[in-house]
């Protein structure tokens, strides 16, 4: 029977908690034993989605951040909500290159190193209410068995 494991952490859209998040969700993962590699992907993409939601979410609000892991066999699933502005155009807004903030030198590669790094990333947003990413991805992927 495959194992599984889960963590809830809620932090404020401070930008120290961004390292926080990312070194938490890094040491979630070790379970599943990660390479060097894998570990700095994981931290990458949870960055960019914090970031994401420290700046573009609450803007100059400070409200709660949540972050959900969970590991499934050789999965680790990573679950970034917020509960600020929403994204109006999720597909325009995953594009690489987009973004809303121009004047703050923003380059709109935040969704773009997400997908790079992780193996899926989904993107739920409702405007006014907040958004939810979702990341996966398979650890030791030479050796895994997909289902």
């Amino acid at each position: 029977m495959e194992q599984k494991n889960q963590m809830i952490l809620e932090v404020e859209s401070r930008s120290c908690n961004e390292g926080l998040a990312r070194i938490a969700v890094a040491a979630f993962s070790t379970q599943l034993n990660p390479t060097l590699e894998e570990v700095a992907d994981i931290k990458t993409a949870v960055s960019e989605a914090i970031t994401n939601c420290i700046v573009h979410a609450y803007e100059k609000e400070t409200e709660m951040i949540r972050i959900r892991c969970s590991s499934r066999g050789r999965e680790l699933t990573v679950v970034i909500e917020d509960t600020g502005k929403g994204i109006e155009n999720v597909e325009k807004a995953m594009e690489p290159l987009f973004t809303t903030l121009p004047e703050q030198d923003r380059s709109g590669m935040g969704f773009a190193f997400m997908e790079a790094f992780m193996d899926q990333v989904c993107v739920e947003s409702w405007p006014g209410k907040g958004t939810t990413v979702t990341m996966k991805k398979v650890i030791g992927r030479q050796n895994a068995v997909f289902e």
